[in-house]
């Protein structure tokens, strides 16, 4: 180890690192000058020695920082980037900044990317030791990636899921590059391959997405599922699933220490090897990048041992305990076999702030607001209220048609069809995206209707483009919606925390419970509800329940004009009546809640209804008991986040926050009652906001289970809903008798 004396030229940002090494043999003829020169934005020639050598330098330094600061925290995970550093490092040296992942565990070496090409600079991180700081800290550098960090373009949690940004990416930037890496450990989720798979398909044309297999033999705890594969089956199970290149580097294949097994560690070659691997490396990612961008459906696959040029191999190197601490022999042996020289710390800064145009943080295709056109008037059509019964989702589909027109980016998802939800109106005006035009099904190679039959990869692209910019829509049963909600998710914490302004994400959820009696508790699952309910106090959550098809245009108008929030709108495929004017429905979404009849009496009841279809049986027991001299209110719950009382939910934490709660006195106007009936045909934990503030005695009626039914009236019977249990109950609550 070189010993820094007060005199040895050390640049600023390398403050708090605890080695540095002597320079590599070499260093004076290859390291003389930035290989990337002063105004260029990549290497000029790939198998250029010089290039060779810096993108070696690039890796160490890589896998240094990415041990140095999980250990300062005894925490994170270095050993999965480790192996893929070469490639990163390759990617980068080439001019591509626009680089995401699949594997949240990388997170550490992502930071240290972003610290090398200064883009943490704009969170106030300008040296090692600040980098160190920061890790795994509130307003710092998340365990995993987010939305709040500079220069990257996605978060990155579990499993499955990076793809889908990549994929929502390329189809928004059509010649920019999006590389993913994606490690062998999940390449075990079903929805990585089925996804791509769906996507190539829809979208044959564009193929400007990378995946970077890690193939490194170790998942988190164990070898992973595909380390027994050969080369050759490897390579032919990705060309089976599209992919027309499939180009492999096997580290293997420039071993000269003689290690034993199909997984290598390139760090432990001969200095010579070490350069062969790195140029192989190097000249393989131009090559995919080419042939990616080319129009060539295209993976890279690096095989190397995980945890190569760290403190440990395999699953052992996957994460850091208490005891790896600084001082820890493993960690110190690591750090030491990586240290560079202060040239060479400042040569791998220099190129990597140069690569790309600049830091990632200023260049990287998400870091500026993307524009979007025009919608104008929507076609609203107000239905008058006691008129024909009209279904809600056909007159939401005929403005979701409408935002289609005006936006030939708006893209909508749904996976089990948009006509069985009522809302073929969209398909007829949109058209099914799909290679064989057929005018029966609505089907055009150019529609914006993409309809896989995976619920993850409707809602990956559909969450993947409004993450990235643009508009979409994904539309969903309610009792299948469970199945891509985990990637939705992941993009609304990611909008919470997210530095710039974009499109909301919107859904549809359709087909509820009590609609779908007679196919039995599998199309009866609206527990989902209660996801919703739990996410409410995130704060920029907003699961809307309007009451009918005037109301669901009005939420649906409202929701196109939010930013960085998760909008779910629930509403029913059947013909219902109209209950509500669009100044009603304005008026629910900004208070939470509004009357839909009153009727005086001596005491007074107050129904709180979740959604349309419950409103049936109310509405049968609001007459009966105005009958026997009670007063009643029915009030539609439309938007229940608006409910809560401020200090109960993280509104103000939240990008584009929204601090609109009903005051005490509008909540007393709409429930102050004798007797309060929360009633939902879903999670009853959606009326939480109400059954919190309400000091009226009170009670709830709502979901219990699925059975098969022969219509919506026997399921809700099944589930207690009717008008002779309402009515009991609620003169139970203000001391009454029925009447005999």
């Amino acid at each position: 180890m070189t010993a820094v004396s007060p005199t040895t030229s050390v640049p600023a940002f390398c403050e708090g690192i605890q080695y540095f090494g002597e320079p590599l043999p070499g260093f004076e003829t290859y390291g003389k000058m930035p290989v990337i020169a002063e105004g260029n934005q990549a290497i000029a020639d790939s198998a250029d020695k010089a290039a060779v050598f810096q993108t070696l330098l690039a890796a160490d330094a890589l896998r240094y920082l990415t041990l140095q600061t999980t250990a300062r925290k005894s925490s994170g995970h270095p050993g999965g980037f480790a192996s893929i550093a070469e490639a990163y490092a390759a990617l980068v040296m080439l001019g591509y900044k626009n680089i995401l992942t699949e594997v949240g565990h990388h997170a550490p070496g992502f930071y240290s990317a972003m610290f090398l090409d200064r883009s943490l600079e704009k969170m106030g991180i300008h040296t090692v030791q600040q980098l160190g700081d920061r890790f795994r800290e509130r307003h710092g550098l998340l365990g995993h990636l987010s939305g709040q960090i500079p220069g990257l373009l996605s978060p990155a949690g579990p499993l499955g899921q990076g793809q889908h940004f990549a994929m929502a990416a390329a189809l928004l930037h059509r010649d920019t590059l999006f590389p993913f890496t994606v490690g062998d450990g999940g390449l075990g989720e079903p929805y990585v391959m089925s996804s791509m798979a769906h996507f190539h398909t829809a979208f044959p044309e564009v193929t400007n997405f990378l995946p970077v297999l890690v193939w490194n033999g170790f998942s988190q705890e164990h070898h992973s599922m595909v380390s027994t594969q050969s080369n050759d089956q490897m390579i032919d199970y990705w060309r089976g699933n599209g992919f027309t290149e499939v180009i492999l580097v096997n580290a293997k294949d420039f071993d000269d220490q003689g290690q034993s097994g199909d997984y290598v560690d390139s760090t432990a070659f001969s200095l010579d090897q070490r350069l062969a691997f790195v140029g192989a490396v190097l000249q393989a990612v131009d090559e995919a990048a080419r042939s990616a961008l080319g129009g060539q459906r295209t993976v890279l696959i690096v095989k190397q041992l995980k945890g190569s040029g760290v403190h440990a191999h395999g699953s052992k190197s996957h994460n850091l305990y208490a005891h790896h601490t600084l001082d820890h022999e493993d960690v110190v042996g690591g750090l030491k076999k990586r240290a560079l020289a202060p040239a060479a710390w400042e040569l791998v800064r220099t190129n990597f702030a140069r690569a790309g145009g600049g830091p990632a943080a200023e260049v990287a295709a998400t870091e500026s607001v993307r524009s979007l056109p025009e919608l104008g008037e929507l076609p609203l059509n107000e239905f008058p209220i006691g008129g024909d019964k009209q279904v809600a989702t056909a007159a939401m589909g005929h403005l979701v048609a409408a935002v289609g027109q005006q936006d030939r980016s708006f893209l909508v998802s749904n996976a089990d069809g948009n006509e069985a939800s009522g809302i073929s109106n969209i398909n007829q005006a949109l058209k099914v995206i799909h290679p064989t035009p057929d005018s029966l099904y609505n089907q055009s190679p150019t529609g914006q209707v993409y309809e896989p039959l995976s619920e993850d990869a409707c809602s990956g692209l559909a969450a993947g483009l409004a993450l990235m910019g643009s508009r979409s829509l994904w539309c969903s049963y309610e009792s299948f919606a469970i199945n891509g909600l985990p990637i939705w998710q992941t993009v609304t914490q990611a909008m919470a925390e997210l530095r710039r302004p974009t499109p909301s994400t919107i859904t549809l959820f359709t087909a509820g419970a009590l609609e779908q009696g007679r196919n039995g508790w599998t199309h009866q699952r609206p527990e989902i509800e209660a996801y919703f309910a739990a996410m409410m106090r995130n704060g920029n959550i907003f699961p809307l329940f309007p009451s009918d098809a005037n109301s669901i245009q009005v939420a649906y108008e409202w929701a196109l004009t939010t930013k960085n929030k998760g909008i779910t709108i629930t509403a029913s495929k059947s013909p219902l009546p109209i209950r509500t004017t669009f100044e009603q429905g304005r008026q629910g979404l900004q208070d939470g809640a509004v009357v839909l009849q009153e009727t005086s009496g001596s005491q007074r009841v107050v129904f709180a209804v979740v959604g349309d279809m419950p409103l049936i049986p109310v509405f049968a027991a609001a007459e009966q008991l105005a009958e026997q001299g009670l007063g009643v209110r029915i009030v539609s719950v439309v938007n229940p986040r608006r409910l809560y009382r401020p200090h109960d939910v993280a509104w103000e934490a939240c990008s584009e926050s929204d601090g609109g709660f009903l005051d005490d006195a509008g909540f007393t106007r709409l429930f102050d009652s004798d007797a309060l009936i929360g009633v939902t045909g879903g999670a009853s934990s959606i009326l939480e906001p109400i059954m919190l503030r309400s000091t009226a005695k009170r009670d709830t009626f709502a979901w219990k289970r699925g059975e098969t039914a022969a219509s919506p009236t026997e399921i809700m019977s099944f589930n207690g809903l009717t008008p002779e249990a309402l009515i009991q109950r609620a003169l139970e609550l203000v001391g009454q008798e029925l009447p005999r």
